[in-house]
């Protein structure tokens, strides 16, 4: 392992600062045979919710020139699957990738039991709490818009767990390093940014392409706003920060790490390329030599 290209984030080691982000990598295995995980210095699992999710209707995703939409839904097949079945057959296929979750709610107390749930599944990184989902006690509004509403949910997960998290926030934030703050002050370990950004297209005939009709955009285009988003988070709390949004090659992965970022995550050209992490990697070692 080269001493440069290895991190230090959650006090472990991560091989390299490449992870893959939550939601484009199902819960690893699916890549198994695409891709080796092992390479990876990490992946975040699709989303857990306490209950399972079917999603959103058909079509989920619709790609556009600089980028892709997506309105999954944050389907998942709750809690208990992942603990009992998708968490045990990843963890026993890695050695050297590191595992966080990402975990959804629709309630405060929503976040907190599925970390609780979790706690018994040996191997798990981190959590990382996903505060772009409706909070269905405030009329909808994401977690992640309102210092209170941030420092809730980090509460309550940190009441339940010893286990290091980060907070995920959206784009769409009027000032996300304030509510980067709230979540650092209420005891979160560590922010991820970005989530998608909120968006829409329509399909031939003026119909919406999405069958949810919004969805989040994801690509390219999130590069500058994800390298300026880690900058703001750096500054404002000092905290490590996993930076994601456009990642595309080594260069911008180095782009990442120059903003402040620990780990980078890389997500939409994955999807699109799954093969594409590893070259990564390997550019990123050829870059930084032994």
């Amino acid at each position: 392992m080269s001493a440069t290209v290895a991190r230090t984030l959650f006090n472990q080691t991560f091989q390299n600062p490449l992870i893959l982000a939550a939601g484009t990598a199902g819960y690893g295995t699916e890549l198994s045979g695409v891709m080796n995980l092992d390479r990876l210095g990490g992946i975040v699992v699709k989303a857990v919710s306490r209950e399972p999710r079917a999603g959103n209707p058909p079509p989920r995703v619709g790609e556009f020139h600089g980028g892709m939409l997506n309105s999954v839904g944050l389907a998942n097949p709750g809690l208990a699957e992942v603990r009992s079945a998708r968490l045990p057959a990843l963890l026993e296929a890695v050695r050297a990738c590191r595992v966080l979750v990402n975990v959804v709610g629709f309630t405060v107390q929503e976040y907190a039991d599925v970390v609780a749930g979790l706690e018994e599944v040996d191997g798990i990184t981190a959590y990382e709490l996903n505060l772009s989902c409706p909070n269905t006690c405030a009329g909808g509004m994401e977690f992640g818009a309102e210092a209170s509403s941030v420092r809730a949910v980090v509460a309550a997960c940190r009441a339940v767990t010893r286990r290091p998290f980060s907070v995920k926030l959206s784009p769409a934030l009027p000032d996300i390093a304030a509510m980067a703050l709230a979540a650092r002050d209420a005891g979160a370990d560590a922010i991820s940014v970005l989530n998608t950004l909120p968006g829409f297209l329509y399909d031939r005939g003026a119909a919406p392409r999405l069958g949810a009709g919004n969805g989040g955009i994801s690509g390219p285009l999130l590069l500058p706003a994800g390298l300026l988003a880690v900058r703001r988070v750096v500054e404002r709390t000092g905290l490590p920060v996993i930076g994601t949004g456009g990642v595309r090659s080594a260069a911008d992965v180095s782009a990442y790490l120059e903003a402040g970022a620990s780990l980078v995550g890389i997500g939409t050209a994955a999807l699109a390329d799954p093969r594409l992490p590893e070259r990564i990697i390997c550019d990123l070692e050829r870059a930084w030599p032994r």
